[in-house]
């Protein structure tokens, strides 16, 4: 018998993740494309977040100032997001390894800032830049349990398609001040209908949703049991269960 619908995504919405939360983003904007609504929503509830952009988005565009022009967007996004702290690590664009050093410096950040919850892209995305994330932060994770560390929980958010997903947050109340802050990201924005196309993903997150839920953000909430393994282990069981 394959698997029913309930089985394989959720028909209600999830209460925020406890605080606080430490999210990393590939680049500037991914953090609000992907999770911005939920970032609103834990300003409301007065949740402390923390953002990391691992790279520098140099490759995001043509402009000669582009580096510095995306780190003005992210700090202005933050300001509306009301992040209580953003670093940007200035990796290369595209050019993200799991890489000792970086799983490692990642590792030291969870460590120090002491999250709730971590939030790292879906292992399905399609740019490089954010699978890539998932595996290094999914490493430092590792890392952390393997050295008998404190683990936070772990959540991976949707920036571009749809990904596994058990947790859907609605962000119906939240969404035009989503759209404003992603209006912000104009170098990016001049690249593509990115707004649009992540309104339609919040959109179609709604499916299995009451009616009165209109946008939804997908996230995925991994085990503590689940890091024991390779995150392609991880997820491939979870593809399977499409199948059984």
């Amino acid at each position: 018998m394959p698997s029913q619908e309930h089985e394989l995504i959720a028909f209600t919405t999830s209460e925020l993740p406890a605080g606080p939360w430490l999210v990393f983003a590939p680049h500037a904007d991914d953090e609000t494309f992907g999770m911005g609504g939920t970032l609103l929503k834990a300003k409301q509830a007065g949740i402390a977040t923390h953002v990391i952009v691992l790279t520098d988005g140099a490759l995001g565009g043509d402009q000669d100032d582009l580096v510095s022009v995306r780190e003005s967007e992210v700090e202005q996004a933050a300001a509306m997001l009301g992040l209580s702290s953003l670093a940007i690590w200035g990796e290369p664009d595209r050019g993200l390894q799991p890489s000792t050093e970086l799983v490692g410096k990642v590792a030291e950040a969870i460590v120090s800032i002491a999250p709730a919850s971590v939030f790292f892209p879906g292992s399905m995305e399609l740019h490089p830049d954010h699978r890539m994330t998932a595996e290094i932060v999914w490493s430092a994770l590792q890392t952390i349990s393997n050295n008998g560390g404190t683990l936070p929980q772990a959540y991976a958010y949707e920036i571009s398609v749809q990904n596994p997903a058990n947790v859907l947050i609605d962000i119906t109340e939240v969404i035009d001040h989503k759209k404003q802050v992603m209006d912000l990201y104009a170098s990016q924005n001049s690249q593509n209908n990115y707004p649009e196309l992540v309104v339609a993903l919040d959109k179609g997150r709604t499916f299995t949703l009451p009616a009165e839920v209109e946008y939804a953000e997908g996230f995925y909430h991994y085990s503590h049991a689940d890091l024991g393994e390779p995150l392609a282990s991880v997820l491939q069981k979870i593809l399977n269960r499409y199948f059984q």
